[in-house]
């Protein structure tokens, strides 16, 4: 076995730090995943496009979401105490795109350019012709590097009849029946 100097060596803390930042970045491009955005209502209502989602546990439902504590979204879920998700379909590519855009409206206004219905549960916004949306009580908050993990309990779901999905994967969005 021949041993080679670890990635890095020789560099700044600084530079590794940044360095691994982006070899990570590189590396998880190349998981294909879902696309949903987030949304929180009430005083501090707010959206953003999201691939941190997963779910955890049918018992009792629960899921999970993970949002930069430097993020808008971040103060709109604990200002709330709930969030809801929108599981994007393959033509909502311009929505998933919009709710990236840090330049959109700030508070409630930024809904102005969608179709959406407020969450019987939260009044959180539900994106329209969404393949499936589901409304979350916050359970739990962990602290995870410059993310929180928030735990969500599913206060209701519904599905769409669409039948493709919109992905993200190699930092481009893709569509899969």
């Amino acid at each position: 076995m021949t041993r080679t100097a670890a990635p890095g060596a020789g560099s700044s803390p600084r530079q590794s730090r940044l360095s691994e930042q982006s070899t990570l970045r590189e590396v998880m491009s190349r998981f294909a995943t879902g696309i949903t955005v987030l949304t929180a209502g009430g005083e501090n209502g707010h959206g953003m496009t999201a691939n941190a989602f997963s779910s955890v546990s049918l018992e009792p439902p629960m899921v999970l979401c993970c949002v930069s504590r430097a993020a808008r979204m971040h103060e709109a879920i604990v200002s709330a105490q709930s969030f809801a998700v929108s599981i994007l379909g393959a033509g909502q590519r311009e929505q998933a795109r919009y709710f990236a855009d840090w330049r959109r409206p700030r508070g409630l206004a930024q809904f102005d350019q969608v179709d959406w219905t407020p969450g019987p549960q939260t009044g959180a916004p539900l994106l329209a012709g969404s393949l499936a949306w589901l409304e979350c009580r916050l359970a739990r908050t962990y602290a995870g590097g410059d993310h929180s993990i928030f735990l969500g309990e599913v206060l209701s779901s519904s599905r769409g009849s669409s039948p493709e999905a919109l992905l993200f994967f190699g930092g481009d969005y893709h569509q899969v029946a």
